[in-house]
């Protein structure tokens, strides 16, 4: 499959019509997901990154670069107007190749500037907590210049509702339907919730959810090894348009006293850590949540377990992880969410 990726960059590049030949094609897939990431190296020395896929639907993904390539036009002149890496365009629009089979997409190559460390210090958990309140307000005040999307989280809820009552959901899902008819419960759960709290009148800004490690840099102070600013980010495979809420589960992941790790699942806990506490405190003295939005954290993991693992984990996961993934979500985390209270973290909205 990797020579079948390879080949769709290489005519993908050719196709864009740059005079610039490709020397050489560097992998840099983190291997975790089915999509491929590719450094290319030009004849004149300047790095080009491809990104190919053949799994979800080629027009939702061009429709979320075209909704990104607008966000970051709007940002410009801001403090985040070099944070998004930038796709080529071409006549104003986010160059796309496409095959009837797989798509290629190209960035500028962004630079990575300093990572923060695997487990954060308490002060730069306050820190990521200011930093993305600071974000999410930027991203807020363009928000209502971004067309909407096609797909939303009651829509994809929707259809996982839909596809748990056929048939077939057990053979589709990759579950025995006892765990079918769990996962059914708990799809109508988050739907009661969004129904019942009128989340279909929040306002919506972009969403980036996938917060590990890996995809962002930041630039730490001179002067202050705990003051940093967010600097570059450069993966959108899950971008989609939603509350703030959606952003925050992986936030929690990357304050929990455990850190950033390898080998992972996508457990509760850290949404009622200290550090995370921490993390919300400096983010609502900045930017300010809610108590209705709060508690919603609890339906945006919901829906984090139902849609990116349950309904689409078989194609976006390698086969082994989505396994292990499917399981504990199933198995463990779903279930445990009868018993999840959230309130305590309103105390830090005082």
């Amino acid at each position: 499959m990797d020579a079948r990726h390879r080949d769709v960059v290489a005519a993908a590049w050719g196709d864009y019509g740059d005079e610039r030949g490709i020397s050489e094609i560097a992998e840099l897939s983190a291997m975790v997901s089915t999509n491929r990431v590719y450094r290319l190296t030009l004849a004149d020395g300047t790095w080009v990154i491809a990104k190919s896929s053949n799994y979800g639907s080629f027009f939702l993904f061009a429709e979320d670069h075209d909704r990104l390539n607008r966000v970051n036009l709007l940002l410009r002149s801001g403090p985040y107007e070099n944070f998004l890496a930038n796709a080529f365009t071409r006549d104003g629009a986010p160059y796309i190749y496409y095959d009837g089979e797989m798509w290629v997409i190209f960035y500028h190559y962004i630079e990575a500037r300093d990572r923060l460390p695997k487990i954060l210090t308490g002060s730069q958990v306050a820190c990521l907590g200011t930093e993305l309140a600071r974000f999410h307000k930027a991203s807020a005040a363009v928000a209502r210049l971004i067309p909407p999307p096609s797909k939303t989280a009651k829509s994809d809820a929707v259809n996982l509702y839909e596809m748990t009552g056929a048939r077939n959901a057990g053979e589709v899902l990759g579950l025995d339907q006892s765990r079918v008819d769990l996962v059914r419960r708990h799809t109508h759960r988050f739907l009661m919730a969004a129904y019942e709290t009128g989340y279909d009148n929040w306002p919506k800004i972009p969403v980036l959810i996938d917060w590990n490690l890996g995809n962002f840099s930041v630039e730490f102070d001179a002067d202050d090894p705990d003051a940093f600013r967010l600097f570059s980010r450069w993966d959108y495979d899950w971008f989609r348009i939603e509350s703030r809420l959606l952003d925050f589960y992986f936030l929690s992941r990357v304050s929990s006293r455990t850190g950033d790790r390898t080998t992972f699942t996508y457990a509760a806990h850290t949404l009622l850590e200290p550090r995370f506490r921490a993390f919300l405190r400096a983010y609502h003295a900045e930017y300010p949540l809610l108590p209705e939005e709060v508690l919603f954290l609890k339906e945006a993991y919901r829906f984090f377990l139902l849609n990116y693992v349950v309904r689409e984990g078989r194609h976006f996961f390698r086969y082994d992880f989505w396994q292990h993934l499917l399981h504990d979500a199933v198995d463990v985390h779903l279930p445990s969410l009868d018993h999840l209270d959230l309130t305590p973290l309103l105390a830090e909205l005082r």
